[in-house]
């Protein structure tokens, strides 16, 4: 995505026009920069903004400046995986695989479907360390068959997965994991896979409180591409009322809620452990959390007890999820120092191997 859709898309997921841009940047920092130059050199793509405007920028549309500044592109897929690589011999494995996929053919759609499947049931159990490790092995591989169109899906939904090892805060990584997901999906022409990665996308920003702007993008793009009920059109309503709730916007969050609700009633997931699949307690989750950060007490209360007598045994990282939301609920309700003792007591209780890092922003959201 050039630097110029990607404005126009940021600008265009917080309802602003490109005059409502030029103002808010010139109160905030005081320029005299016009409609006409954001219409003809930024969003035209003839210029690309200085970097005191990629900060202005990155500080209003709400996304890391690292994702403004530059592009992450398919030749860089073999060494941003490798670089996940704990040791250089471990970094020799990935290439021998890459190689070897492009000498051998790889695996087949089918069996990459396969994989899809167990990698989106670990992820619910594993830690982010794990996974980030299998499947950026994963990723050399499928890079080396992308002749293929159907393995780009396969490839933007592994992508997808990988971006979820990263906190959303984390400068760009898990943003630009996102975007190049999305990227991946575009080339599939897979609308099913277009709209699942961006909602993917949607949901994970929005559930961390990180990049709202970019999750506002794709849960915009995602309910563009497609209407039709689905769990990707799902998590990107979801994402949205997430971010609405943490700027203020409760009348939107609660819009959203509704029509989040409307959705899973005809696409709701059989499948209850998979990251690929939204059953009724993990829709509950999505919905304890915004409660909660909306101080609707009562329903919060309700998701809660909703999802705890049906989160699966083998998934306790979820039940922490659920305190979690229950400590927040303090806080927010005046008892700061109770919330946090509360938050606190549910990660301690959790084996450190299965804590994720979404379970420590929301720790960073209970104590701020």
């Amino acid at each position: 995505m050039a630097i110029g859709d990607l404005i126009h898309d940021l600008r265009k997921a917080r309802g602003w026009s490109q005059g409502r841009l030029a103002d808010e940047i010139n109160r905030r920092y005081g320029t005299n920069l016009t409609r006409e130059y954001i219409s003809r050199r930024w969003e035209s793509g003839k210029c690309t903004p200085s970097r005191f405007y990629l900060a202005c920028l990155s500080s209003l549309l709400d996304v890391p400046l690292a994702v403004l500044e530059g592009e992450v592109d398919r030749r860089n897929f073999l060494f941003n995986a490798a670089a996940t690589a704990i040791a250089p011999v471990v970094a020799s494995d990935l290439l021998t695989s890459g190689f070897a996929a492009r000498l051998d053919g790889g695996p087949s759609a089918d069996d990459w479907e396969g994989k899809l499947a167990t990698y989106g049931t670990d992820y619910m159990s594993l830690g982010a360390g794990d996974i980030q490790r299998r499947v950026s092995g994963e990723l050399v591989v499928v890079q080396q068959q992308l002749d293929d169109k159907r393995l780009w899906s396969v490839a933007s939904r592994l992508m997808t997965l990988y971006a979820k090892t990263f906190p959303g805060s984390d400068g760009s990584k898990a943003v630009n994991w996102y975007r190049m997901a999305a990227q991946a999906a575009d080339r599939s022409g897979d609308d099913d896979a277009r709209v699942w990665v961006r909602g993917r996308a949607a949901i994970a920003l929005g559930y961390e409180g990180a990049s709202l702007g970019v999750a506002d993008m794709f849960g915009d793009q995602a309910m563009a591409i497609s209407g039709k009920p689905s769990l990707g059109l799902l998590n990107a309503i979801m994402g949205k009322a997430h971010a609405a709730a943490i700027r203020g916007d409760d009348a939107t969050a609660r819009r959203l809620l509704d029509d989040g609700r409307r959705v899973f009633d005809t696409a709701a997931s059989y499948e209850q452990t998979s990251d690929y699949a939204v059953p009724y307690w993990r829709m509950s989750v999505f919905t304890s959390l915004l409660a909660a950060r909306l101080g609707d007490e009562r329903t919060a209360v309700e998701a809660q007890d909703a999802a705890a007598r049906e989160v699966p045994p083998e998934l306790p990282r979820f039940r922490t999820h659920l305190e979690m939301h229950r400590g927040l609920m303090l806080a927010r309700s005046g008892d700061k120092a109770g919330g946090v003792a509360y938050g606190r007591a549910a990660m301690k209780a959790l084996p450190p191997e299965k804590h994720s890092l979404t379970l420590r922003m929301l720790m960073g959201e209970i104590e701020a």
